[in-house]
């Protein structure tokens, strides 16, 4: 018999970021994945690791005076450590400081260098720092990176490029005739949107004499690797040489789960690359959404970063692992609130599930001395809830193929509802006061409980400690895993006679009182952040796009003390900002004079006139003072 492999990565996390609940939120999700593919009998490899390599990396080390290696080998271990505390069952973990990734990355350089697939050539463009990315012209917004949105610098060197175009027509092809290639579908209509201009070479280098941290090309000692070329490789260096690879079983990679601020780079780079290597790309690439928190984006300077350890300690890591899946469809925004997750533990967890099985074994307990019970008579309510059990198994398994997560919790809770009422209709209370309704009692609770170990193999991949809690509750020795998904084939796995244990509250209930105080404390926590310091870093500063401009001309707004409408020439354009400085200057004295604007503030309207910027300026008791310069700079200079 064949063995059946399963391959589901992770992106690499930048290690220059605090995991926060966007990387848990992926990661969860391949953990989900690769367990369910676990108890369906499949040999799983389920890959994770960190990017390690890049210009922010270099920048973080110097300011903290130490090597660049010895920074990573730090900030590496906040990633392993969070995953272990939430129960990720990864195979490995990879670093792309590994000898065993660089070794992969250079043989792959170094075969598509002999295969005239690389090849050097001066180029000139507008480079994003903070993203490592050289942009074309037509590329730029307003200016600025089209990713960060932040400022970028153009820079003329000479660098090895990949042949990345010459695979535009296989790609646009291999992705209009395989709709599971990428997902959703919003995700491949971006891509296919992307592909509809010519698709350029890709810069593949850096130069080391700006930046030497990366792994130096194999054929130009001068060179480091761009760390996107580098980093995309890790999904595969993990299984050595490229023969290794072809016979482990586990590539192409089933789901390659990333984020959809990097779809581009997986879907277009990734697959271009394997193309010209003679490997497959994955046989799917899905984009998930971002999360927001409180309807705002996840931001440290508005200090909402949510941070998953936190939380963890708060309410337990399967609550988390929980809500994150339930919350929203994956593929989708969703927005993160502590409210939210408060009222999914009670409502599901506490209430729903936790409550069935409290009552069930304490039921088991009081009537049968803890000792689950031998079926006896069958009826209708019974094979009802067999029926439903059997319908909710098939349509799981259906689901997982489309990572449909919300939808696979909304139908196992079908399973829970429908044996919550199966209870209530049945009355065991009630069952119990007769002879004949005590033969009748033993099939409910044996039901009830056999219907509870379906659903805590069913919810074992979302939450493994409280499933594995549930069980032993149940009497049951057999581990989750052991059983599987083969032990629901048939209903009646649960062996009369096993004795049950003390029920335990898997899910306690967070009361309003209690709700009302963790709450406020959050709140007190997020406004003492704020206010700590009023300080910035220096990529919120970097944020601000200050330029020069010449006044050309200004005139007073009528019916308006304090305004006066310029018209300043930033060097590119032309701009109209209307300046609160009419008590301090008269209009004609500002023509021709050179000030200092924020140039990528976002318009706004003052007596009925659209302002595209600000004007600096100092207000000394009353009277403004322009902003200026000792010696006169041309328009549109960048201030830094």
């Amino acid at each position: 018999m064949t063995e059946k492999k399963f391959c589901i990565t992770t992106p690499i996390y930048y290690v220059n970021d605090v995991p926060h609940i966007g990387h848990a939120y992926t990661t969860i999700a391949a953990d989900v994945v690769a367990r369910f593919k676990r108890l369906e009998g499949y040999q799983v490899f389920f890959l994770t690791g960190t990017d390690e390599h890049g210009q922010k990396v270099q920048e973080a080390a110097q300011k903290l005076n130490v090597t660049p290696q010895q920074h990573v080998d730090k900030l590496h271990q906040r990633f392993k450590e969070l995953w272990v505390k939430f129960d990720i069952s990864n195979s490995d973990f990879i670093r792309t400081t590994e000898e065993r990734h660089k070794t992969l990355v250079c043989s792959i350089l170094q075969t598509l260098f002999d295969k005239d697939e690389i090849y050097r050539d001066s180029y000139e463009g507008w480079y994003c720092t903070p993203c490592e990315r050289f942009w074309t012209e037509k590329d730029l917004q307003d200016g600025n990176c089209p990713e960060c949105r932040r400022k970028v610098e153009k820079i003329k060197e000479h660098n090895y490029f990949f042949r990345m175009g010459k695979y535009q027509d296989w790609l646009l092809e291999k992705i209009k005739s395989d709709p599971h290639f990428i997902l959703p579908v919003s995700r491949r209509n971006e891509v296919l949107g992307f592909l509809e201009n010519p698709l350029e070479d890709l810069c593949i280098s850096r130069p080391k004499s700006r930046l030497p941290w990366g792994i130096p090309l194999p054929f130009d000692e001068d060179y480091v690797t761009y760390v996107w070329f580098d980093a995309l490789i890790n999904y595969i260096s993990i299984h050595g040489s490229l023969d290794d690879i072809r016979a482990s079983g586990y590539w192409p990679a089933d789901h390659n789960m990333v984020g959809k601020d990097i779809l581009t780079t997986h879907a277009v780079y990734w697959s271009t690359m394997l193309k010209a290597i003679g490997l497959e790309p994955p046989k799917n690439i899905f984009a998930h959404g971002w999360w927001t928190v409180n309807g705002q984006k996840m931001s440290k300077s508005l200090h909402n970063v949510v941070e998953p350890n936190q939380l963890a300690d708060q309410f337990g890591v399967d609550v988390i692992r929980y809500f994150l899946l339930r919350e929203v469809p994956f593929g989708s925004d969703g927005d993160f609130s502590h409210k939210a997750l408060i009222g999914r533990l009670n409502s599901d967890l506490a209430n729903n599930l936790g409550n069935l099985l409290n009552r069930t074994v304490n039921m088991i307990k009081k009537y049968f001395d803890g000792t689950l019970p031998e079926p006896a008579t069958t009826g209708e309510e019974d094979n009802a809830l067999q029926n439903t059990a059997r319908e909710v198994i098939d349509e799981v398994r259906k689901l997982y193929d489309e990572l449909a997560f919300n939808k696979i919790l909304q139908k196992i809770w079908e399973l829970v509802d429908t044996t919550n009422q199966y209870i209530d209709k049945t009355g065991p209370w009630n069952l119990a006061k007769t002879d004949e309704g005590k033969e009748r009692l033993k099939t409910v609770m044996y039901n009830a409980a056999e219907s509870l170990r379906v659903l805590g193999v069913l919810l074992f991949p979302f939450m493994p400690k409280s499933c594995a809690s549930l069980m032993l509750q149940l009497g049951v020795d057999k581990t989750i895993e052991e059983q599987g998904m083969k032990s629901l084939e048939n209903w009646g796995n649960l062996t009369s006679g096993t004795k049950t244990q003390k029920a335990k509250q898997l899910f306690p209930r967070i009361e309003d009182k209690q709700a009302v105080k963790i709450l406020a404390e959050l709140e007190t926590k997020n406004d003492d952040k704020k206010d700590e310091s009023g300080q910035i870093t220096i990529e919120d500063f970097m944020k601000v796009d200050l330029r020069t401009g010449k006044i050309l001309e200004a005139e007073k707004v009528k019916k308006s003390k304090k305004l006066i409408q310029l018209k300043v020439d930033i060097g590119t354009e032309t701009r109209q900002i209307l300046a609160g400085i009419a008590e301090s200057y008269e209009p004609e004295s500002l023509i021709g004079r050179t000030v200092i604007i924020v140039a990528n503030l976002k318009p706004a309207k003052l007596m009925g006139i659209e302002s595209q910027g600000m004007v600096l300026a100092a207000n000394n008791d009353g009277t403004i003072l322009l902003a200026g310069f000792d010696d006169e700079p041309g328009q549109g200079i960048q201030v830094r």
